[in-house]
């Protein structure tokens, strides 16, 4: 081991923190590859790898040196890691358990082959999910299913309620995440979790009301109000909340839909119907996957209208983020028709925020773009759209607006 690999921050750091990453002890110019791999709690592993010519002096700063090709190319210090893929196809990288770090472990090989070269230097770094102080409280408060993230004390902090798509479950990494920045966040189940409802055929508003009261009664929430943060089904579920509930200040929708999408929805003795869909105006890509960009019908027209989320009745402050290569729906036109409604009834022009060659799942940073999986709706896999680079940036970007959206409308 001739090499050394210094990272700063040293030893471990938090998944959406960026990292220095430093290479020492190399011959002048000396042409180089760094590999990065990590594994998830299901042992499925995730790598990647770039090409690199160390400097004069023998030393390579990834936040100096270009990328001469690889798993991507330029000068991206980040590239390492928003760059895995997964050895076996399909897999999307999820934090089941934020209270364990993801190991990545990276190495410098002689040379410009990935997997020929001498070993010169290698470290493992932890990325972890909870920052130092952050405290995670499982919720069974009457029928609410989640688990609250509360930052370093004392507080009281801004609430926020995280929801996420059709996946079900209980992902809690965005919501620990959250919390180290000064929000109090709870991860919200809403099916396929514990005794909650098996599908998201019918979902009941009193529940996500129920989880609201929750939060804003809770001693370390200040009100007067909370936030909504929702992807994908739970954008739709977002925009339900903040028209039809009280006590919603901020809203932000990740690439969500105006309508209701994949069960019906009740509230009190309203009813939004589930959007329709027209399986035959689904595409097959040439790789054989499903793309379903299509497949939705226009909430604006006919009976379709029935599942139109009134979001001209809500209070709060919108922020739409939206990736414009979005294969999954037509993020774009939902959000932009959010904002029409909301202004045709004299409420204030919402955010809107669209990203080029973004993809569907915007999430956190650094998480690698997932090109395609398998859809718990469409029982096969689609894709998701993206183009690495690119999905990489927004995602560091749109972490970065949806904080100070909320920072601004929750105080």
């Amino acid at each position: 081991m001739a090499a050394t690999l210094t990272l700063e921050p040293a030893g471990r750091s938090c998944w959406d923190e960026p990292l220095s990453v430093v290479v020492r002890g190399l011959a002048p110019e000396q042409p180089v590859t760094l590999r990065a791999s990590l594994r998830d709690e299901k042992g499925a592993r995730f790598r990647a790898h770039a090409r690199y010519r160390a400097g004069a002096g023998g030393e390579l700063d990834l936040a100096r040196a270009p990328a001469l090709g690889g798993s991507f190319a330029g000068l991206e210090p980040m590239g390492l890691f928003w760059a895995l893929e997964p050895e076996k196809p399909f897999l999307r990288l999820v934090k089941r358990d934020v209270q364990t770090p993801f190991a990545v472990e990276l190495e410098v090989l002689d040379g410009h082959e990935p997997d020929g070269g001498r070993l010169l230097g290698r470290t493992v770094h932890e990325r972890h999910f909870l920052a130092p102080g952050v405290r995670r409280e499982p919720v069974r408060a009457g029928r609410v299913r989640g688990t609250l993230f509360l930052p370093p004390e004392p507080g009281p902090f801004p609430g926020i309620v995280d929801i996420f798509g059709v996946g079900g479950g209980l992902p809690e990494y965005r919501a620990s995440l959250l919390a180290g920045k000064g929000f109090a966040v709870m991860a919200l189940a809403y099916y396929g979790y514990e005794d909650l409802p098996k599908s998201v055929e019918t979902l009941h508003l009193e529940y996500f009301e129920e989880a609201v009261n929750y939060l804003l009664n809770h001693p370390q929430v200040k009100g007067p109000g909370v936030g909504l943060l929702g992807i994908s089904k739970g954008g739709d579920l977002c925009l339900s909340m903040a028209s039809f509930l009280k006590g919603i200040t901020a809203a932000v929708v990740i690439n969500g839909s105006v309508a209701n999408v994949g069960g019906t929805l009740h509230y009190k003795d309203e009813t939004l119907k589930p959007l329709g869909f027209d399986l035959a105006r689904v595409k097959v890509t040439k790789d054989g996957f499903a793309d379903i960009l299509d497949a939705l019908n226009n909430p604006l027209e006919g009976p379709d209208r029935k599942s139109l989320i009134p979001v001209e009745r809500a209070e709060s402050a919108f922020l739409f983020l939206v990736g414009l290569d979005d294969h999954n729906w037509k993020s774009e036109f939902f959000a932009n028709e959010a904002s029409k409604l909301l202004q045709a009834h004299g409420k204030e022009k919402p955010q809107v925020i669209c990203y080029p060659q973004a993809g569907h799942y915007i999430e956190p940073p650094y998480f690698p773009l997932c090109r395609a999986s398998p859809h718990s709706l469409v029982g096969k896999n689609v894709i998701w759209g993206g183009e690495p680079q690119a999905h990489a940036m927004a995602q560091v970007d749109a972490w970065k607006q949806l904080q100070a959206f909320f920072h601004k409308h929750l105080g």
